[in-house]
């Protein structure tokens, strides 16, 4: 049990840190428009946007160590980096955007190359935190 709370703040964590911090990357290389570490309260509670994404993130965390945590060397690392990249990505362009109104014709009209890449890259970044972070909370015995 306490393992999966480890990997609720690792999740949690690691969207501060790694997501939000590769996104700051991205934005100051001008390729993506978008607020990092955005304080924008969420309804309907009115949380910071980016603390209801580390939220999210958390539970994502607890799910990804699922899959995981019996993973040895490199297949630990490269498989948070793969599930964390593709999990995520496909909920939040298949799934989030048609629960925010988006038909699914307009979600399909708006991918692209780019938004997708760079969608891979900032939630196989937040995997890769995730391991990293339990790695340290919770070493293999």
């Amino acid at each position: 049990m306490f393992a999966f709370i480890k990997a609720f703040i690792a999740g949690f964590v690691s969207t501060l840190v790694f997501h939000q911090g590769l996104l700051w990357v991205f934005v100051a290389a001008n390729l993506r428009s978008a607020s990092v570490w955005n304080m924008a309260p969420m309804p309907p509670f009115g949380v910071p946007a980016v603390i209801s994404l580390a939220f999210w993130g958390g539970l994502w965390g607890v799910l990804l160590w699922l899959l995981i945590r019996r993973a040895m060397a490199a297949g630990y690392y490269m498989g948070a980096i793969i599930l964390g990249a593709i999990g995520p990505t496909l909920v939040y362009l298949f799934v989030v955007q048609w629960l925010k109104g988006q038909s699914m014709a307009a979600i399909i009209d708006g991918l692209s190359l780019e938004g997708v890449g760079m969608g891979l890259a900032l939630n196989g970044t937040w995997g890769l935190g995730v391991a990293i972070l339990m790695r340290v909370m919770h070493p293999p015995r």
